[in-house]
């Protein structure tokens, strides 16, 4: 399982690096879930960071694929070898395959090498959006790279308080049974990582565990070595 470490700046990114984070994810709290940081930051973080992959978040979109487009061509652009989209205001199957077309061939007509990252959400009925469990399906035919579940409203609810591990493994499953990779988030805690084990998603993501808890905090060096440790245990 792959640690999926999501700094706001060039510090935290050498943190979550040192901290033996597999994957850096440039993303700005500040705009939400999967807010969007400005291109300046990605572009300084990949110089900071060198040739080891890096995502960056492009917003929670509501449908608007051509604003989606031209972000996530920006994200590439500055040095993302993931490009990540939350379908957050998306409501129908029609919806989610247009707008993650369009992510995915601005994307792949830069460079056919980068990946896109489709993120659903696990406390979809709360926010009356289209359900994650549609995404596999939607997001093999289109053509992304990985699919995601992360919570769309940060109150400190999990994943695990909104999805059972049945359901979380089910959705693994049938993403990798359609070639896809999957993703877990959603502010995941030390209390959480038996579950995460056993749900065994190819990428674990995180922010607040190694922020202390408040994912406004910085993340701490110290943090991701020991999710890094508990997850290789």
């Amino acid at each position: 399982m792959k640690l999926l470490v999501s700094p706001m700046n060039v510090e935290e990114a050498k943190a979550a690096v040192r901290g033996g984070a597999d994957i850096i994810d440039v993303k700005n709290p500040k705009e939400g879930s999967l807010g969007a940081n400005f291109p300046w930051v990605i572009s300084e973080v990949r110089s900071a960071i060198g040739e080891m992959p890096m995502s960056a978040t492009i917003g929670d979109f509501e449908f608007k694929p051509g604003t989606a487009s031209l972000a996530a061509l920006g994200a590439a652009y500055a040095g993302a070898n993931f490009v990540k989209v939350g379908l957050f205001g998306i409501k129908t199957p029609e919806e989610a395959f247009e707008i993650l077309d369009a992510v995915n061939r601005s994307v792949k007509s830069f460079d056919p090498e980068k990946k896109v990252v489709a993120s659903s959400y696990s406390d979809y009925k709360r926010l009356g959006i289209l359900s994650p469990f549609e995404l596999p399906a939607i997001g093999s035919k289109v053509g992304v790279d990985v699919v995601m579940l992360d919570t769309g409203i940060k109150d400190g609810k999990t994943t695990f308080e909104f999805l059972s591990e049945a359901e979380l493994e089910g959705f693994v499953k049938e993403a990798q049974d359609l070639g896809l990779l999957t993703a877990l988030a959603g502010a995941i805690g030390f209390g959480d990582l038996d579950a995460v084990l056993r749900v065994d998603p190819d990428i674990l993501g995180v922010r607040g565990i190694v922020c202390g808890g408040d994912r406004r905090a910085v993340i701490k060096e110290e943090l991701v070595k020991d999710l890094k440790i508990r997850l290789q245990t």
